[in-house]
């Protein structure tokens, strides 16, 4: 158990880095690995992470990968719609609702008239007999339509017929097109790995002068893979006085957010010394976003200098600040310090909730401080705190991976008493430390059970039991496996990866 600590009310977050984040360890017993866990020595690559010289994929590894707990909200209400017009679709009542279902209707109606076009049918002539209003409305249901119909087989049809609609659209009397069906558009082109036409796209919406927001860079910036294109696209949109992101400050704390969704961290480097360079203060979303960076990119001493300066700044941190602290000093195995921080939040005012908690215990299992794991997740309880699907989930991976998993049944069983269905991620976990148990008949259970209970298994649950059951030379349990996986019509265009697998 972590004796009590209480820190001192401390004005700045400088001085809260010099408290807090000191070069040396403070935990009480030191760390257990020389600083270094097992888990932060594991060689990465580009389907998972290597446990020994097994391959563990994706979320199979035991841990929810950290941008999934330290994501971070745009602030000012929730994250920017596909639509991006700020319009409510939904049906409401009365006339309105009359309205939208006869807008719904008409798409359905022009969607199959664009299906026809082809030789010896002309899609614009049938749709200039048709005379629909167009409107906004339309032209998204219509979008709409198209984007959730691509698949591999007309990939390379469907851009040519979403476009040949916008253009038709746009030509219409009383119509103009706008940031919203621009930005469709470029969705379907992106869905379809038409880069060119995005950017064309683009271009013509700089020429009309429209604005360009949050929803074009992101399009765009993951469309564009090269690092050199994404940083000349970056460059654009900060000169841009057309780039508008409703719910941020500034051009550069849209963009810098932007990037994190998509995990560009160097280039947020990047576009924050350019930020600097051009005179503008951060505020602390931007300290947030780029001490986020640093931090996956593993520049502790940079992080650390981030905090300093943004106490210096007269900044103070907020709730994803310090959440990301929690973090950083669990992985670090420093509960004592974390302690510390949590009394200090709830001395100013900032009371720690489920999530700090969870992020906290998340950094502490992955440096297999397991005692530490049972002390604040006790404590978060006894503070009136519930704990949820994700912090019972951690919690679990935690004792999976440390070859505990008598303890992970029991939180499991406990989840499931406090009423918290379990998700993807719990039931991954689970059969992984069942597996390592040895109890493949359990697991085979276990995944079965996932189904009943409306979770869908994905991939990686598939691929981890076969690979354990062929590493326990079970080959024939890990072909019922594979069969029960076609038998769902689940990934079926993976199965080519089961080598050695025949489909009878």
């Amino acid at each position: 158990m972590i004796p009590g600590a209480h820190l001192p009310p401390l004005r700045a977050a400088r001085a809260l880095s010099a408290r807090l984040c000191p070069s040396q360890h403070l935990c009480s017993e030191g760390s257990r690995n020389g600083g270094e866990s097992r888990r932060d020595t594991l060689q990465s690559n580009g389907d998972g992470i290597l446990e020994g010289e097994e391959e563990v994929k994706g979320l199979d590894a035991g841990h929810f990968r950290p941008e999934m707990l330290l994501r971070l909200p745009p602030p000012g209400g929730p994250p920017e719609s596909d639509d991006d017009d700020g319009e409510d679709l939904s049906p409401g009542h009365g006339s309105r609702r009359w309205f939208f279902e006869d807008v719904r209707l008409e798409a359905d109606r022009i969607f199959r008239i664009l299906l026809q076009d082809g030789p010896g049918f002309s899609a614009r002539q049938a749709l200039d007999e048709m005379r629909p209003k167009v409107s906004i409305k339309l032209m998204r249901e219509v979008l709409f339509r198209i984007l959730v119909s691509v698949d591999s087989v007309n990939r390379e049809r469907y851009p040519k017929l979403a476009y040949r609609f916008f253009v038709w659209a746009g030509q219409q009397e009383g119509y103009r097109h706008n940031t919203s069906t621009y930005n469709l558009v470029m969705k379907v082109f992106a869905q379809c790995g038409e880069v060119k036409a995005m950017w064309r796209l683009f271009e013509e919406m700089a020429e009309k002068g429209l604005p360009v927001s949050a929803r074009t860079f992101h399009l765009l910036i993951c469309a564009s893979g090269q690092v050199g294109l994404r940083r000349r696209l970056v460059e654009r949109f900060i000169k841009s006085s057309t780039f508008r992101y409703r719910p941020f400050r500034n051009a550069f704390n849209a963009i810098l957010h932007t990037l994190l969704t998509i995990e560009q961290y160097s280039l947020i480097e990047w576009v924050h010394q350019k930020m600097i360079f051009e005179g503008h203060s951060p505020d602390v979303l931007t300290y947030n976003i780029v001490m986020r960076a640093k931090y996956m990119l593993g520049k502790l001493d940079q992080f650390h200098r981030l905090l300093d300066e943004m106490g210096k700044n007269e900044l103070m941190p907020d709730l994803h600040t310090y959440n990301l602290l929690l973090h950083a000093l669990g992985k670090g195995d420093k509960p004592l310090a974390a302690l510390n921080l949590l009394n200090y939040m709830s001395d100013v005012g900032c009371v720690p909730n489920v999530l700090h908690f969870t992020n906290l215990i998340d950094g502490l299992g992955r440096a297999g401080n397991l005692e530490a794991c049972k002390y604040f997740f006790d404590e978060m309880v006894k503070k009136g705190c519930e704990p949820d699907v994700v912090c019972y989930t951690v919690v679990i991976a935690s004792y999976v991976a440390a070859g505990e998993f008598e303890e992970a049944q029991r939180y499991f069983d406990d989840m499931l008493v406090r009423g918290q269905l379990p998700n993807v991620y719990t039931y991954n976990s689970m059969i992984r430390g069942l597996c390592t148990a040895g109890e493949f008949d359990k697991a085979f259970s276990m995944l079965k059970e996932m189904e009943s209970h409306g979770c869908t298994p994905n991939f990686s649950v598939y691929s981890s039991l076969v690979s354990r059951l062929r590493n326990a030379g079970k080959d024939s349990q890990a072909n019922t496996v594979i069969k029960y996986m076609t038998d769902k019509g689940h990934y079926l265009h993976l199965l080519s990866r089961f080598e050695g697998y025949e489909r009878c």
